[in-house]
């Protein structure tokens, strides 16, 4: 039996949270051994901008549907409980000041591990987290040799979880409902009532 818990930390806006971001989770519960997901939104992103975020209430309230759906899913508030910015690597170091003894896995997208040298100290964030895990995506295929030269620490806690091939986005969703396309099919149906009910990205 082990002493030291494994936790997944899935970080983002979460507008709206879709399929793909439940599949990840999945994955990396089953693949890493881990011992639960922890769902990190980000109130307002640094990364995004001026682009208009939908309004935190409404992304915590479809996240928790999502939350809902396993016992292992759990809401972390750790950037709902602090001021901006929101970057990573505060984030992953609070964590890691306030659970000492858990193995801390953060989990990320191919696009975002592509993006990761751009991130804000990202050699702070990798420091700060026992293993990095990286779901690919289609259409990204990140110089590893290139990232692992720009980012210390990067090779000995990079992971890649295998059997995910699937492009789902919350910018193709959005888009889809601005245009009259049909969306339910990226979401559980809770959120894809919730967002009906509520007139969400019209």
């Amino acid at each position: 039996m082990r002493d030291v818990l494994k936790v997944g930390y899935l970080g983002g806006t979460f507008d709206p949270p879709h399929l793909g971001h439940e599949i990840v989770a999945r994955e990396a519960l089953y693949q890493l051994g881990l011992d639960r997901v922890m769902w990190l939104i980000t109130p307002d992103p640094p990364h995004k901008g001026s682009k208009e975020i939908t309004p935190i209430q409404f992304r915590l309230d479809m996240l928790n549907l999502v939350i809902d759906r396993a016992v292992e899913f759990l809401l972390s508030d750790i950037d709902l409980q602090r001021s901006p910015p929101y970057f990573a690597a505060d984030s992953v170091e609070i964590i890691a000041r306030q659970e000492p003894d858990v193995d801390l896995v953060y989990i990320i997208g191919g696009d975002s591990l592509q993006d990761l040298p751009g991130w804000f100290e990202p050699d702070r964030f990798v420091a700060a987290i026992d293993q990095l895990a990286v779901a690919p995506r289609p259409g990204y295929d990140p110089d590893l040799a290139g990232l692992i030269k720009a980012v210390p620490g990067l090779k000995e806690k990079t992971v890649f979880l295998s059997d995910i091939s699937m492009e789902i986005s919350s910018k193709l969703i959005r888009s889809r409902i601005q245009q009259g396309a049909p969306f339910d099919h990226f979401l559980i149906p809770e959120v894809a009532n919730y967002i009906r009910e509520n007139q969400l990205y019209r």
